[in-house]
């Protein structure tokens, strides 16, 4: 995991969250796949940029799997994507408290935003040995938190 402070002045104004995802497979045997990812979450303008790198790995049921790999209609974001985020994200918080800057909204990956025109791409999975994706673009609107006062 790793998180800058990028400089800017975000109490001036809403910051806009920019997601990055990969996502590949590495290993897959029968009821178990690993798959490796990278997970970038920018601001605009240029405040904050956290990246969190690791493998995940799936056990179970072939079928369950597969069905942790499908995309979201809604959303345009495989399930996978969603519980990994939802692993990392008290990491990310506790990084932006440490480097004083605004964190990402813990629905980042779940609100509707990605179906508006031009909000960003979905994820794509290869059916083969690689599963490979990308997010980008994924943005929301979030107004700093005041300061407090020290």
């Amino acid at each position: 995991m790793r998180g800058v402070k990028l400089g800017g002045r975000e109490e001036s104004s809403a910051l806009n969250f920019d997601v990055n995802v990969k996502l590949e497979e590495k290993e897959r045997k029968s009821g178990r796949l690993i798959v490796g990812f990278v997970l970038t979450v920018g601001t605009k303008p240029s405040v904050a940029k956290f990246e969190v790198e690791g493998m995940a790995t799936l056990k179970g049921k072939n079928p369950e799997i597969e069905r942790l790999l499908e995309v979201d209609p809604k959303t345009k974001i495989p399930l996978l994507l969603h519980r990994v985020y939802q692993r990392v994200f008290m990491s990310t918080f506790l990084l932006a408290t440490l480097l004083d800057t605004s964190y990402p909204p813990s629905d980042l990956l779940f609100s509707g935003e990605m179906n508006k025109a031009g909000a960003g791409e979905p994820v794509e999975r290869e059916k083969k040995e690689k599963a490979k994706g990308k997010a980008e673009g994924k943005k929301k609107t979030v107004k700093p938190k005041p300061k407090a006062k020290r």
